[in-house]
């Protein structure tokens, strides 16, 4: 694998790996009948709410990845 593949991989990586850990929770909210919908549409919402950053960065790191690079 020649190293701009490879950094493209880790960074798609390190984004899902930390998007991952942020919706990690959302099983255990979706599958408790005590919560009441508002509250697990405000949850969802701040998820999607965080997930865009990420999506964003992944697209943009891959089509240019000097974007990466410290000059």
């Amino acid at each position: 694998m020649n190293p701009k593949t490879r950094r493209k991989v880790e960074i798609i990586s390190l984004l899902g790996g930390i998007w991952f850990i942020v919706t990690l929770p959302l099983p255990w909210i979706i599958g408790d009948p005590n919560i009441p919908i508002q509250q697990l549409t405000i949850v969802l919402q701040m998820i999607a709410f965080i997930s865009i950053p990420f999506v964003a960065l992944a697209i943009a790191w891959t089509l240019k990845p000097a974007l990466t690079k410290n000059n």
